[in-house]
């Protein structure tokens, strides 16, 4: 199955920022050598997921197919409802996320206007270390995994706000799994904060975690704990009595 690792490395090196790339970028990308990557690509050309001028490989619309399975899966449709109600009753953005490895993966969004990270859709990810969602996540796992994770990830600091230092994030994890919740303060973008609660089952295991996202401001900072919060935990507990 080697092969097929390879055409997932080719796709997976259009993630990383550019949607037209050369024999050559895909190669150093995916890790592969070139003729690996040119077979690759054009084996994508000829099942229509890629096209090319000569030079550059894009990729079609038809790969989206590929994350239609998992993304049509019952866990991402069971929770839109949530959030959409979620985002009208406190008139912000809502997301919810799964987490992959070092990453969080956004599965569902109901947006209620568009801050500086609007462009976030279902697929989109981000580090977990500095996102609500993924130290809620981080969180539900038992400690020495959580801990693994951390330090597999590439922890750079994203704004001057951002919190790098091992010690520090996993005292922040202790935090979250005392609390039950997890607020970002501009660690992920300057003038946005964020508030994350996990999604758990009907086991009581959890699944997925949810956020709402607002403004930076000291009304918001406000309105987190006192309104926003007391509304996430009403979605949780009806999400916890249908989720499989």
């Amino acid at each position: 199955m080697g092969g097929f690792a390879k055409g997932l490395a080719v796709i997976e090196a259009y993630g990383r920022g550019r949607s037209a790339l050369t024999i050559a970028e895909v190669a150093r990308l995916a890790g592969l050598d070139r003729a690996s990557a040119r077979r690759c690509l054009l084996t994508l050309v000829n099942r229509g997921y890629a096209t090319t001028d000569g030079r550059y490989f894009e990729l079609t619309p038809q790969i989206l197919r590929l994350g239609n399975a998992y993304l049509a899966a019952p866990l991402s449709r069971l929770i839109q409802p949530s959030l959409d109600q979620l985002a009208h009753a406190v008139s912000a953005s809502c997301s919810a996320s799964v987490l992959d490895g070092t990453e969080i993966v956004y599965i569902a969004r109901a947006a209620h206007h568009q801050l500086i990270a609007g462009s976030l859709h279902a697929g989109s990810r981000l580090p977990a270390y500095c996102t609500a969602m993924g130290r809620v996540l981080l969180a539900g796992l038992p400690p020495a995994q959580s801990h693994e994770r951390l330090m597999q990830s590439d922890r750079r600091a994203i704004t001057p706000r951002t919190l790098t230092d091992i010690d520090a994030l996993e005292a922040e994890l202790d935090r979250v799994r005392a609390s039950g919740f997890s607020i970002i303060d501009q660690e992920v973008e300057i003038g946005s904060m964020s508030i994350a609660v996990p999604i758990r089952n009907t086991q009581a295991r959890t699944v997925a975690a949810f956020v709402v996202a607002l403004h930076a401001t000291p009304e918001s900072a406000a309105r987190i704990r006192t309104e926003v919060l007391p509304r996430m935990l009403e979605a949780q507990r009806q999400l916890a009595e249908i989720l499989p």
